[in-house]
């Protein structure tokens, strides 16, 4: 499993373990079948499975899983004692997309995911602050493989997955990047525990932990479902993406910074990066993928924050300048000029003039009692 990669990069980088595709071909070998054709079909060399510190890029091990899961008839890839057909994890997804927010989705996730195995249970308990997935396991995946390797390598591509399923579906389903709080690991840390950073967006990691779990700030379940039935028929096809490629459209971080920064229009991108809990190099990286820049979102506030101050109230422009994170009058008439294609002035009487008087009246009490 790898990130999907920036539009800016050319060339994707290979950083899916090869222990990831051995333990899919190991689903294979259980029922008799030989993997080779899937390998050769997605593009991954069969002898790699035998080259310790292979990697693969995502989407060869995208193709694969998916193949796999149709020609197994069995989503879990033989992690569980009995096979799950194709579309079990479709059944689940419908089940908690009428949810209202994504706390109940997860919780119904969890609960209904025991109807498909007991092998391993899916506890979910939400705290004051966070909310914490556990795998409690009942009976080991790859339990029944002769060989104490083959069962380390389906056990932990089991593990990953079914956190990954978890974190791919909430993503999916509030169409914006989660990053968990912290993820525990009842196993060592393999050669290839680099990968664990990108699988997880970062989030803290604890190796030998006593079950594997995953936390998340309970923010992300208070947030509403954003998908329909419409939007699932059209994902289900390509629903191992979910799994296999960490969700990167992060609408929250965006409205998160923005928020932020409307009420603290002088902060600065530390200032900023610590209110959200990351550090300054994620932020501008994750912006990034949305397409956007710490400097992009001040602009668009301290411009709406200006265009507010300038209609409802008759503040002096110097005034508002300040108010809106600038040093200095002549900054932000320049700032304005470049985003309006006029004066702060000039933008004023125009617009007054268009709406009418009443709209700087009626609020510059309230705007006023805001400024303090």
């Amino acid at each position: 499993m790898s990130p999907t990669l920036p539009p800016t990069q050319r060339r994707p980088v290979a950083a899916t373990p090869v222990a990831f595709v051995r333990a899919i071909a190991l689903a294979y070998a259980r029922r008799g079948l030989d993997p080779q054709p899937a390998l050769l079909d997605a593009g991954i060399d069969p002898a790699l499975l035998t080259t310790p510190h292979a990697r693969v890029t995502s989407l060869p091990f995208e193709r694969l899983a998916a193949r796999a899961m149709r020609e197994l008839d069995d989503e879990a890839l033989g992690w569980f004692s009995r096979r799950l057909p194709w579309g079990s994890y479709g059944m689940l997804a419908r089940a908690s997309l009428t949810a209202p927010d994504l706390g109940l989705a997860l919780r119904r996730w969890c609960r209904h995911h025991a109807l498909l195995t007991d092998d391993v249970l899916l506890q979910w308990r939400e705290q004051e602050q966070h909310a914490e997935l556990t795998l409690i396991e009942q009976r080991a995946p790859g339990a029944n493989l002769p060989d104490v390797a083959q069962r380390a390598t389906m056990r932990e591509f089991a593990h990953v997955s079914l956190l990954r399923n978890v974190l791919g579906l909430a993503a999916w389903l509030i169409d914006a990047r989660i990053v968990p709080q912290q993820v525990r690991l009842a196993m060592a840390a393999p050669a290839h525990a680099d990968v664990y950073p990108l699988l997880f967006g970062g989030a803290p990691l604890l190796w030998d932990a006593d079950a594997t779990a995953l936390r998340l700030s309970r923010a992300y379940l208070r947030e509403p479902l954003r998908r329909d039935d419409a939007a699932l028929r059209a994902m289900l096809p390509h629903a191992v993406r979910l799994m296999v490629r960490p969700y990167h459209h992060d609408r929250l971080l965006t409205e998160r910074a923005r928020a932020w920064l409307r009420a603290h229009p002088h902060a600065d991108t530390a200032q900023l990066a610590q209110a959200l809990h990351v550090s300054a190099r994620t932020l501008q990286r994750q912006l990034q993928t949305c397409g956007t820049s710490v400097q992009a979102l001040r602009d668009q506030v301290r411009q709406e924050l200006a265009t507010t101050y300038l209609l409802r109230t008759r503040w002096p422009i110097k005034r508002i300048a300040a108010a809106v994170g600038f040093d200095n009058d002549k900054s932000f008439m320049r700032a304005f000029r470049g985003w309006t294609g006029t004066s702060p002035a000039a933008w004023r009487e125009r617009t007054v003039r268009t709406v009418g008087t009443d709209a700087a009246v009626k609020a510059e009490s309230n705007v006023s009692s805001q400024d303090g």
